[in-house]
């Protein structure tokens, strides 16, 4: 048996916090979890996951700068944002910015775990009403 994938959570509110954790914590082993970005940066700084599960909206700094600063700093390569944002402006910002990985959190229970095991195996994850959206059908 291989060893799980390691995993950090950020997201401002305790709840979703909570299920995502239960929708990823049989198959990958979460190793922390903070509620905003500058806090994700430390986590992920001490921690070094395979990957991050971000939300965007988020005191302090963004998910979608905070992931920029994780990528660019080498602290993981594998960054998933989990948003209630639809807009093309903040997919187009999340993808900028090198984050591979953007479902949205009504998608979450169906989505969220083949997102993680795709992009932390290098590949890029939009989640069905994303690529619906945006045009991007053979993204995946």
């Amino acid at each position: 048996m291989g060893k799980k994938c390691r995993v950090v959570l950020a997201d401002d509110h305790q709840d979703v916090l909570e299920e995502v954790r239960y929708l990823l914590a049989p198959e990958f082993d979460i190793v922390g979890s903070v509620n905003e970005g500058l806090a994700l940066i430390q986590a992920v700084f001490e921690l070094r996951p395979d990957a991050v599960v971000s939300d965007i909206k988020m005191p302090r700094l963004n998910g979608i700068d905070a992931g920029r600063q994780i990528l660019e700093k080498g602290l993981c390569k594998a960054v998933i944002a989990l948003t209630t944002y639809n807009e093309p402006l903040f997919v187009d910002s999340a993808i900028q910015a090198g984050i591979r990985g953007y479902v949205l959190k009504i998608e979450a229970s169906e989505e969220l775990v083949p997102a993680v095991r795709t992009v932390v195996c290098g590949g890029i994850y939009l989640s069905q009403r994303v690529r619906r959206q945006a045009g991007w059908a053979s993204a995946r």
